[in-house]
């Protein structure tokens, strides 16, 4: 144990070398590195998915959950939209030596605020073998060195992810120990880089609520958390209700076990049994409808699935194709029950009433908050970031899509020509 875990903190002082190095590096020396790994994503997806293959056949022989599965699964559509986004990140601006906020004292000095990298990242992350692209890309284009520790169910996917930026990485200016996954499976690693507060800026945790509350309990470093994604969508009285039907169906079902899909459904009690009626046809049983005692008879008469709602109901991340759904009197009553139950996360209205829409993004106190849009766009692709390090659901620095920006610190530069501070 004691050489393996000499080894992990071995791998971190060469992220910290690296990213002396990394910080001063060009933005086109560092788009030549995400070209090159983008290239390496397209030509050698065979060891990709023969290494993602492995998880996948470990996972359901575990009897893992479909979903768990589902974001575990790479393919070559998959693997072309990694390395796309890749790209994206390629051409996105370089946040480095952005000059901002500068101006000119009343006794002549100039003065401003220059970003620069935070340094080393460490990534703590379950299930996705993509996030690992992600976020070496993100943190390569800002400046940054990344160490990554995936989890087990993907550690051959990762592993080979990881041996596939090396060697990219080998054939640029940037130096290959820049990124650094860790594979093994050992939980003392995650234990170990939790210390690691003289090598390790910030530590990002995304996955399940118990592994997000571990890094905060143990981590000896600045923590962003990427919390429960618990999503609510308000339909309201004043809904276009074709648009309606068609955004939550988007939210519900194009992708149903990503962070961003809707969880609940708060109703107007003026349009309750026909948008309700207009779900259960559109899904056709394809999604378990969790009501509250309004909502349950009118799910019951459509001929939908449908279960009794408890208080745990609007708690839950479902992960899955099942949707709570409570019908309310007033968007006061549905922002209420967002406040109380939500993760701020991503929520929405649906209103064609104008001033409705404005009340709702300013009472509603989360990352994205939407007016008649699908939740799923709260993606750092979507929203122009070119890929994310994680969602925060948190207030201070970073919130919403961790891009680029999110990525960087600043430190003030102040020039002068031999101003002296009086007595």
């Amino acid at each position: 144990m004691t050489s393996t875990v000499s080894l992990l903190r071995e791998r971190a002082l060469a992220a910290r070398r690296a990213s002396r190095v990394l910080a001063r590096l060009s933005t086109a020396e560092k788009n030549a590195a995400l070209e090159r790994i983008a290239a390496l994503l397209e030509a050698e997806q065979a060891a990709v998915l023969e290494a993602n293959a492995r998880d996948l056949s470990a996972a359901k022989d575990a009897g893992l959950e479909d979903a768990f599965v589902e974001r575990l699964t790479l393919t070559p559509e998959r693997l072309r939209g990694i390395a796309h986004d890749t790209r994206s990140v390629a051409q996105l601006p370089d946040p480095v030596g952005e000059v901002f906020d500068s101006r000119t004292l009343p006794n002549g000095l100039w003065i401003g605020r220059r970003r620069v990298p935070l340094g080393v990242v460490a990534c703590i992350y379950e299930s996705r073998p993509n996030v690992t692209i992600d976020i070496a890309a993100l943190a390569l284009k800002s400046g940054n060195a990344a160490i990554l520790r995936g989890g087990k169910e993907a550690r051959h996917s990762n592993a080979a992810l990881g041996e596939l930026v090396q060697r990219a990485l080998a054939e640029t200016a940037v130096p290959a120990d820049a990124v650094q996954v860790i594979s093994d499976p050992d939980r003392a690693h995650v234990d170990e880089l939790l210390e690691m507060n003289d090598l390790v800026d910030v530590i990002v945790p995304r996955g399940g609520a118990q592994l997000i509350d571990y890094v905060r309990r143990k981590a000896t470093m600045p923590v962003i958390a990427h919390g429960d994604a618990v999503v609510q969508i308000y339909v309201d009285e004043f809904a276009d209700l074709d648009l309606a039907e068609t955004v939550v169906n988007n939210a519900k079902t194009r992708r149903y076990s990503i962070c961003n899909a809707v969880d609940t459904l708060l109703v107007h009690r003026a349009i309750a049994e026909p948008f309700l009626r207009r779900m259960a046809a559109r899904w056709g049983g394809k999604v378990t409808f969790i009501a509250d005692e309004r909502a349950y008879p009118v799910l019951q008469a459509a001929g939908a699935p449908v279960e009794h709602a408890t208080e745990q109901t609007w708690r839950t991340e479902h992960l899955a194709l099942r949707v709570g759904v409570r019908i309310v009197d007033t968007m006061e009553e549905a922002a209420e029950h967002i406040e109380q139950y939500g993760s701020h996360h991503s929520d929405a209205i649906l209103t064609e009433n104008y001033s409705r829409a404005l009340e709702f993004l300013d009472v509603v106190d989360s990352a994205a908050v939407y007016v008649n849009a699908s939740t799923q766009f709260t993606d750092g692709a979507q929203f122009g970031l070119g890929a994310e390090v994680g969602i925060s659901t948190q207030k201070m620095h970073a919130r919403g899509p961790m891009g680029l920006r999110e990525l960087t610190s600043y430190k003030w530069t102040i020039i002068g020509r031999g101003q002296v501070r009086p007595l």
